[in-house]
């Protein structure tokens, strides 16, 4: 750390209080949405998966809405993620949720300490005060004891402002993919589910948005089948009949050799968990030639699907370079009548009937003979290779863009504890944003 900045405990700017201690009989299917502690992740708000609460029980609480630039922590479990809250980000926090309150006066600027926290030493300390063997818990009191090197405001500003302006990328990045996966899912639908070409054929009008060649590719009837009513033609049979579907293994963890040196990607469901696209580039742990061949099914070929089976069901993402699967998997690959690129719309589609396929004591799970028997409806394979084609372009641009993103991560990560430490002036830097602006 720089001698020149000094170093204070956090209780000298900031108190961090827990959220509102709501009770079980207060937690509802919808109404006023509630931030729990695994909604505070990798520096944002994420609401999937939140709680709600009833007006007449916020308006209780009304102190806990988050407030725009607001600095959050988990502080049960998932000790350490923060998440700074956005404009129009307007949740409730419950007790396990910290919101740190500046105090009066105090000469530091919020977002500056939002990274701050996330300074691998700073995150390691809050790490290494939570108490509890079972599940870690973060006190008020720990925290305030925590120190942080405080440069003047001016330096904290820009600091914050050059780290924002890096998320501030990442985040266009990310929201243009969500609109490219959207756009993809929504002609998947309206295709091979709402049949609206088959529809507007039976009516006489020309399909919207479609050119005659592509409008050509669907019939112009409907015919009944076990799945109801479909385009004339097309077929339904059990989805294993119609795609390549492979399980996975995981190699004894304990033997060093199937693991070193590694070299083959090697994925568990774990690896999905956090992914903001559904696209896997990378994976946490790479096995030896000997672990791989400890695995029957190999190396899946890039462009494969992986179906979570387990812990949970229903990660989804294709794989982007050879990689090696684990039994917490449904792994398909091409050769099938259903590519994996439509099998991932197909799988979204269905999932309720892929989960509600699915058993287990310990823990949900469907296996491959459980999922193999889904009925699947087989359009032509004209009409398959039109959506690819069609959806193909748009992930390419995806990828591309989340392969962006990472690189902007690893900067921003990089930079982040050069500059708080003083290692790196902001005067220094100028070449690595530009690198970053050329992207």
């Amino acid at each position: 750390m720089s001698s020149e900045w000094p170093r204070i405990e956090i209780g000298q700017v900031a108190k961090l209080r827990s959220g509102f201690p709501f009770k079980s009989a207060d937690w509802k299917e919808a109404g006023v949405p509630v931030i729990k502690i695994a909604n505070v992740k990798g520096g944002r708000i994420i609401p999937d998966g939140c709680g709600f609460v009833s007006s007449e029980v916020a308006s209780k609480s009304a102190e806990w809405y988050t407030r725009t630039g607001d600095v959050l922590i988990a502080m049960t479990g998932y000790v350490g993620e923060v998440a700074q809250a956005k404009p129009g980000e307007s949740y409730l926090i419950n007790q396990r949720v910290g919101r740190f309150d500046f105090l009066p006066n105090a000469e530091v600027e919020p977002t500056y300490f939002f990274y701050h926290l996330q300074h691998p030493d700073t995150r390691a300390e809050i790490e290494g005060v939570a108490r509890g063997s079972a599940q870690p818990n973060l006190s008020a009191g720990d925290a305030h004891k925590i120190k942080i090197t405080l440069p003047p405001l001016t330096v904290q500003r820009e600091i914050a402002a050059t780290l924002s302006s890096l998320d501030d990328r990442i985040t266009l990045l990310r929201e243009t993919n969500a609109t490219l996966e959207a756009i993809a899912q929504a002609l998947f639908k309206s295709w091979f589910v709402d049949f609206d070409p088959v529809r507007a054929k039976m009516e006489g009008r020309a399909p919207e948005g479609m050119d005659e060649a592509t409008a050509a590719l669907f019939p112009d009837s409907f015919e009944e089948t076990e799945l109801g009513v479909v385009p004339r033609g097309w077929r339904v049979m059990p989805v294993g009949d119609a795609i390549q579907a492979v399980g996975g293994a995981t190699p004894d963890t304990k033997n060093p050799d199937y693991w070193e040196p590694g070299v083959h990607c090697w994925t568990t469901p774990k690896d999905l968990s956090g992914i903001s696209a559904p696209i896997l580039l990378e994976t946490e742990r790479k096995l030896s030639d000997l672990g791989l061949s400890k695995i029957g099914s190999g190396l899946l070929p890039a462009g494969s699907l992986l179906l979570s089976s387990r812990a949970p069901i229903g990660y989804l993402a294709l794989t982007q370079t050879p990689m090696a699967i684990n039994q917490g998997y449904i792994g398909m690959v091409s050769g099938g009548l259903l590519p994996p690129l439509y099998m991932l719309f197909w799988c979204r589609e269905n999932m309720e009937s892929i989960k509600g396929r699915a058993n287990g004591s310990t823990f949900m799970e469907i296996s491959k003979k459980a999922f193999r028997p889904i009925p699947a409806l087989i359009p032509s394979p004209e009409a398959i290779e039109a959506f690819t084609n069609v959806a193909g372009v748009l992930f390419e641009r995806l990828v591309e863009n989340e392969k962006q993103a990472q690189t902007l991560s690893t900067l921003r990560d990089t930079l982040l504890p050069c500059l708080i430490s003083g290692q790196l002036r902001l005067s220094e830097i100028q070449v690595e944003l530009e690198a970053a602006d050329a992207l």
